[in-house]
């Protein structure tokens, strides 16, 4: 157990039997009242972000969470195969537990896997990945004037949007907080 006044970023707690990472947090201070936590909590089972409210005194349950590396072999049905690189033991992940995660994720890229109780819980993305573009309209001549973009299919699937002078069979660097180009590979 920990101090409400000791929660940081990424940090994994237990709250009515369920489990949350914490993605954000705020010490309130009002000019009339008393001080207080304000945090951003994600839930690991169904994937939504709530906004709670602690006393800075409150206790809260800290989880240890093993994050172990990992990476990522085939899907089957819902399910995503992980091997660890250690170990070689095989982990599946649904497609609950992983959200939209697997569209930045490509066979044999290597992850980090959290696992509770021996019961893998989530993953955490690199910043960014590097993908290849599968399929993209080739650029027009004399379209340079602005920033113009055009969509672009990834190896993963993914679709978004790239400047006209990227090509077909290229790879780049996609961000995975937003989902964005960056730039090439």
């Amino acid at each position: 157990m920990i101090n409400a006044i000791d929660l940081r970023k990424g940090l994994v707690i237990k709250i009515d039997g369920e489990l949350y990472t914490v993605s954000g947090y705020n010490h309130v201070t009002p000019g009339k009242g008393r001080a207080h936590m304000q945090v951003s909590i994600k839930s690991l089972k169904q994937g939504n972000v709530v906004q709670k409210r602690f006393r800075p005194s409150d206790k809260v349950e800290d989880i240890f969470v093993d994050r172990r590396d990992m990476e990522y072999l085939y899907q089957e049905r819902d399910n995503y195969c992980f091997m660890d690189t250690e170990n070689y033991e095989q982990v599946f992940l649904s497609k609950d537990v992983l959200g939209d995660a697997m569209s930045y994720i490509a066979p044999n890229s290597k992850v980090s896997v959290s696992l509770y109780n021996n019961n893998a819980i989530g993953i955490e993305l690199p910043s960014s990945v590097i993908l290849k573009i599968t399929e993209t309209d080739p650029g027009t001549k004399g379209d340079t004037v602005t920033n113009v973009f055009k969509p672009a299919t990834m190896e993963t699937g993914y679709v978004t949007k790239v400047p006209l002078f990227v090509n077909t069979g290229e790879t780049v660097k996609i961000d995975t907080r937003t989902g964005e180009f960056m730039g090439r590979a």
